[in-house]
């Protein structure tokens, strides 16, 4: 299988050299988790080696796009825009069922064969407007399928509900339907933003089954950490349960105070994320009284 380069920093390394040609690729994330910017780096670096881009934008208009493209380094985007060698269809507020039925067939068929890049910026949208979830996979599937003809796509999706949890609704149609699936996990954390990445799927490519730090910097866009993640050992919130347990000791069996005593050795801070402690000390009491 042929590779190309993905164009985010460390990616290829974790991928077995880059993204497999003419597949298709979902960037899920939360807002601010970098999605755009993936979308706009794996872009641009088809630009830099002479291959055409196709920005699909289903949700911001294409200036906005630009002025944050602008602001991450990619100064000379608005002269492949004017030679057209990026070009930038704006589906937002269309109906998004008629547009990819009728419409971008018509766009295809002039691009068909060309080797391009192309980006689709969410499918979010999307998915809520069709309720039908047969009809999500048919019109994800066909987007899809009909942008592969004229090239390498990655498409991004917005995570919503519990941060982490690929098992929603909205995810599980183009998770299934697409040949790569990448999340980009970020969550702020007391010690500051906590970025990781990981390769959910990948067909035909050996992949790392790690986790992955990442960053975004200015400039660069998204840098992935080659090596695998390895979770921060602040132990901060495991000082507070030791604390809680001690004022518990009273309502607790022995036995069962020692065990809880005992696990705080193992415990850190990323074990905790996206919990309260208050539950957790309502949970044990349950347990137990």
């Amino acid at each position: 299988m042929k590779k190309i380069k993905s164009g985010i920093y460390g990616l290829n390394t974790i991928m077995d050299g880059g993204i497999n040609l003419k597949s298709t690729t979902v960037v899920i994330g939360c807002s601010g988790a970098g999605k755009t910017t993936f979308a706009t780096q794996f872009i641009r670096r088809g630009l830099e080696n002479g291959q055409e881009g196709v920005f699909v934008s289903l949700d911001e208009n294409k200036e906005q796009i630009i002025k944050e493209a602008m602001e991450m380094g990619w100064k000379d985007i608005m002269d492949y825009v004017k030679d057209k060698s990026l070009v930038f269809i704006d589906a937002s507020g269309k109906d998004f069922s008629a547009f990819i039925k009728k419409e971008l067939p018509s766009f295809v068929s002039r691009w068909e064969g060309a080797d391009a890049r192309i980006a689709i910026d969410p499918l979010t949208p999307v998915i809520w407007a069709l309720n039908d979830r047969y009809e999500q996979r048919d019109v994800i599937g066909f987007m899809l399928k009909e942008m592969r003809k004229i090239g390498t796509v990655v498409a991004t999706l917005e995570e919503h509900g519990t941060k982490g949890d690929l098992s929603g609704n909205e995810v599980i149609i183009p998770m299934y339907l697409a040949d790569n699936v990448i999340h980009l996990n970020y969550m702020p954390m007391e010690e500051g933003l906590h970025r990781r990445l990981k390769i959910i799927k990948a067909r035909s490519t050996r992949h790392s089954d790690n986790y992955h730090r990442y960053s975004i910097i200015s400039g660069l866009g998204i840098v992935v950490d080659t090596n695998p993640y390895s979770p921060p050992k602040t132990r901060k919130i495991a000082v507070r349960f030791l604390a809680d347990i001690k004022k518990m000791k009273r309502n607790l069996p022995p036995s069962a105070y020692k065990k809880l005593v005992s696990a705080v050795e193992l415990m850190r801070d990323d074990d905790f994320i996206g919990m309260r402690m208050e539950d957790i000390m309502k949970s044990i009491m349950d347990e137990y009284m």
